[in-house]
């Protein structure tokens, strides 16, 4: 069996008003996923706003996941940084506190190619003695991983799995198929919309930032997958592609990572899971109106009354 397999959710990281980590609510943000069922936590991922954060307050991050965890789901962490030797001191961290895996990126701002990226993956892994995890998001990194890049990763054993949020669903079944006769390897998407037909083509799992929001809907996707009931499978993901329509609600007005991930943070505020929706400067929180229509779009999904 594949290292890593289900519904693995990138966690919200809740903020104060003053923009700082507001801890309480992010001890019932673990809570809430795992009592919705999750196979493990993804802490320090994009969803995460880990970028904002600085190495002090990353390290408090994931030690306050693996205690709330303890043990009870793995915690993998994000180790997001431009350059190799600063990727490699997050991950010793990481390591340190008790982190199942950690999840790579190629690097980014310095223009890189290819080679030099498996070279990258290579140098981290060296370095620890916990999986790492590729991260393929060409969309924040400016690069996307080559199938052939990500296969030789696989086969050399560099990389345990891959988390594909490229939105190239034909690269990633091929990618499938080229490594499925490497052992333990695993594939998952980051896409919330597609969960059913990606993991029918194979893959092994889900990091969907919207079960923040709904874990159980994307617990029961998964549970329908793995019985092959399609007809249950499509009826939840279509439900769960409704409340998806949150992401657009303040698009056009905030950024994209500020629409998707401040409409999560939105709804888990009406749902009472966190205390506030505020994001990390400079993007914008959703507004009052805006929040008006999550509430739609919540109850229509069947989790507000």
């Amino acid at each position: 069996m594949p290292l890593f397999t289900g519904v693995v959710p990138p966690v919200v990281t809740p903020l104060t008003p003053s923009f700082e980590v507001d801890y309480a609510s992010y001890d019932r943000v673990l809570e809430h996923l795992i009592a919705g069922g999750v196979h493990g936590l993804f802490v320090l991922g994009s969803t995460s706003e880990v970028v904002f954060h600085t190495e002090a307050t990353r390290r408090t991050i994931i030690d306050r996941a693996v205690k709330v965890a303890d043990g009870r789901a793995p915690v993998i962490v994000g180790t997001i940084d431009p350059a190799t030797d600063r990727v490699i001191g997050h991950a010793k961290a990481a390591q340190e506190a008790g982190a199942a895996a950690v999840v790579v990126t190629a690097p980014f701002y310095t223009r890189t190619n290819q080679a030099e990226t498996i070279d990258h993956f290579r140098y981290v892994r060296e370095a620890l003695d916990i999986p790492v995890i590729a991260y393929d998001i060409p969309v924040c990194v400016g690069l996307k991983l080559d199938r052939k890049t990500t296969v030789t990763l696989a086969r050399e054993g560099t990389i345990a799995g891959l988390k594909d949020s490229s939105a190239d669903d034909g690269t990633l079944r091929y990618v499938l198929a080229d490594t499925r006769d490497v052992p333990d390897f695993f594939a998952m998407t980051g896409s919330e919309i597609v969960v059913d037909s990606v993991l029918n083509m194979g893959a092994h799992g889900v990091v969907p930032g919207l079960a923040n929001v709904d874990p159980a809907g994307y617990v029961r996707l998964w549970n329908h997958c793995q019985a092959g009931d399609a007809v249950a499978a499509r009826a939840e993901q279509e439900r769960l592609c409704r409340l998806f329509e949150m992401v657009w609600v303040s698009a056009g007005r905030t950024s994209a990572g500020s629409a998707g991930v401040g409409a999560f943070k939105t709804a888990m505020r009406r749902l009472g899971i966190i205390d506030t929706n505020v994001m990390a400067r400079p993007q914008r929180a959703l507004n009052d109106a805006e929040a008006l229509e999550i509430d739609t779009i919540l109850r229509a999904a069947g989790l507000l009354g």
